[in-house]
């Protein structure tokens, strides 16, 4: 159950990432409460999944997996740069959080 809540609070940490662009610096009040929500059950996730799994491991795959989702929703919604190289390193991220995943208990 940890890695699932793991998963989620990297899921939500790609989606309060993301929240903050709409945010416009905590001035529009929905997306910064919205955003605020997002971080609230990120980290609470997040503190689930650390009483089972190293606190090492945990932590670089919750940000492995906001990273990489965040990198992915900035290229789809905002244009952001495709290029090879980028896709290269998210794809390098990928390969790291799934190796820390397979030399991780649980």
């Amino acid at each position: 159950m940890a890695w699932i809540y793991l998963l989620i609070a990297g899921l939500m940490e790609t989606a309060w990432a993301i929240g903050l662009k709409y945010t416009a610096g905590f001035t529009k009040l929905w997306p910064s409460l919205w955003t605020l929500a997002g971080m609230a059950i990120s980290f609470y996730l997040l503190s689930l999944a650390l009483k089972t799994i190293p606190v090492g491991t945990g932590y670089a795959v919750w940000t492995g997996i906001g990273a990489v989702g965040t990198a992915i929703l900035g290229i789809v919604l905002f244009g952001e740069s495709h290029s090879a190289i980028r896709i290269f390193c998210i794809a390098m991220i990928v390969a790291g959080i799934a190796g820390l995943r397979l030399a991780s208990p649980g």
